[in-house]
């Protein structure tokens, strides 16, 4: 009997390969899903998540996935994508769409165009004030929270890849819903515009709306003390486009939301496109009925992190570059260490300090930046950022900072290493392990080690004490 591979053993050496090529969090994240089920007839059946994980893996990994296939399979081998959808409203039995690599054109969702039994003249539009006529609705969009505006990195790629393609194809592509989620300050208000106004740009004649969730439970509120609720849901179902901001809102308050899922159904059902923010994924949301969750998880949810050091910078100097103003690197390299969760502070940050220096005609230097950094981070005084503590080390003895973060035993990097890891357990709240673990992978008793050594050397060796008096003066924490 011939012993040849199964799907699984095919996929897992096919995986080796993979992982070789391509970093471990995008592995991770469109790899890892991935379930071989079925080879036969040299076609190799691979069940992926969504439709848009597929699109995502045509558009940017398909030459990989070609060469592994052949070189596991043959010159002549096929793959074919098993997409599991489940968007049916009356929850059927999820289904699997089999589909081949080459039928990518032909996978858009076409919107179903079906004819509203309400005219538009007829409703009570509750953005404007009662009495006074509108024809077109006013999108509440905000212009400077463009795709040109908004800069992209390794934290926010897949929220930004898929806002783009709903703007380019609003109701048209798998994801529908969008769910943009994460932390306060991450960018999710400034896609959700941004997407508004690419749709806006190529389809003006379609009607866009953006609000947020409180605004919507306002107006509903509203609508029954003047009894007026189908007017305010018939209105809601006019829009080609509905953006929904911090729909996390919505919790506890069973008929608002009982309002937002008919208005939902409608939307979804005649291929409108509805993109809502949140600041934590759908499984994680409480208080919010399970029908409406299951309905947020139809689409895409995408999430948001915190941003990297270089992106961090990024927007920094785009910001910088929108105002007009040229400010030295080393004041935008310590704003972008010094606050490193939210993008809202540090351009707030940024604007401050900019506005400091002009009004009292200063030149905007480190030392300023310093002061005005305490009035956007708590404890700034006492405190500062791990990297900004290996920045100013590596900076100090002309070493990369991936050198201070790697395995390695020479002397000089030893020695850097064990100073940053004194400052750190000096001015941050950081324990042992997490300092050691953003040390080249060292444990707690090596941090302790560290900081004897630091200490025993500085009360020995005079140009080590200096070391340490020159690193503390440009850290400048007390």
């Amino acid at each position: 009997m011939k012993n040849t591979k199964n799907h699984e053993l095919i996929w897992e050496d096919c995986l080796k390969v993979i992982k070789d090529n391509i970093s471990l969090q995008s592995y991770k994240t469109w790899f890892e899903p991935i379930v071989p089920i079925k080879f036969k007839s040299k076609v190799l059946t691979l069940q992926v998540p969504s439709h848009f994980f597929y699109e995502w893996l045509e558009e940017h990994y398909i030459d990989l996935l070609k060469k592994v296939i052949k070189k596991e399979i043959g010159a002549d081998a096929k793959l074919e994508y098993s997409i599991i959808m489940d968007k049916s409203v009356d929850k059927k039995t999820p289904y699997t769409v089999k589909l081949p690599t080459s039928s990518k054109k032909n996978l858009s969702n076409t919107p179903v165009s079906m004819p509203l039994n309400v005219g538009e003249n007829q409703i009570r539009n509750p953005f404007i004030i009662p009495g006074l006529k509108k024809v077109n609705v006013d999108s509440n969009l905000n212009p400077t929270y463009s795709f040109d505006n908004f800069v992209e990195g390794d934290c926010n790629r897949l929220a930004r890849s898929a806002a783009f393609a709903v703007s380019n194809k609003p109701g048209g592509t798998a994801f529908n819903p969008l769910l943009i989620y994460g932390g306060v300050g991450l960018g999710k208000t400034h896609l959700a515009h941004a997407i508004g106004i690419g749709i806006k740009n190529q389809f003006p004649n379609k009607t866009v709306l953006y609000t947020q969730a409180e605004t919507f439970t306002r107006q509903f509120i509203d609508s029954i003390k003047n009894n007026t609720t189908n007017d305010f849901i018939n209105f809601y179902k006019l829009m080609d486009v509905l953006i929904i901001d911090d729909v996390q809102f919505f919790a506890g308050k069973e008929k608002t939301q009982d309002a937002f899922f008919h208005i939902f159904n409608h939307l979804h059902q005649t291929g409108k496109q509805l993109v809502l923010t949140a600041d934590k994924a759908p499984v994680e949301m409480k208080g919010i009925e399970q029908r409406l969750l299951s309905r947020f998880k139809w689409g895409l949810s995408a999430d948001v992190q915190p941003p990297g050091l270089e992106t961090r910078i990024a927007i920094l100097e785009k910001k910088i570059y929108g105002n007009g103003v040229d400010l030295p690197a080393d004041v935008l390299e310590y704003l972008a260490y010094s606050i490193n969760t939210n993008i809202r502070e540090m351009e707030g940050a940024l604007t401050s300090l900019i506005a400091q220096g002009s009004l009292n005609k200063k030149s905007i230097t480190i030392e300023l930046a310093k002061k005005m950094i305490d009035k956007f981070v708590k404890n700034t005084a006492r405190e500062v950022s791990m990297d900004y503590i290996h920045k100013i080390v590596c900076d100090y003895f002309n070493l990369p900072i991936e050198l201070l973060k790697s395995k390695t035993r020479k002397r000089e990097v030893v020695q850097a290493r064990q100073i940053a890891m004194y400052f750190a357990k000096k001015m941050t709240k950081w324990s042992l392990a997490s300092i050691g673990a953003q040390c080249g992978g060292k444990d707690h008793a090596t941090v302790l080690h560290a900081c004897r050594t630091v200490n025993n050397l500085a009360e020995t060796d005079k140009q080590f004490r200096g070391y340490l008096e020159d690193l503390e003066k440009k850290l400048n924490v007390n």
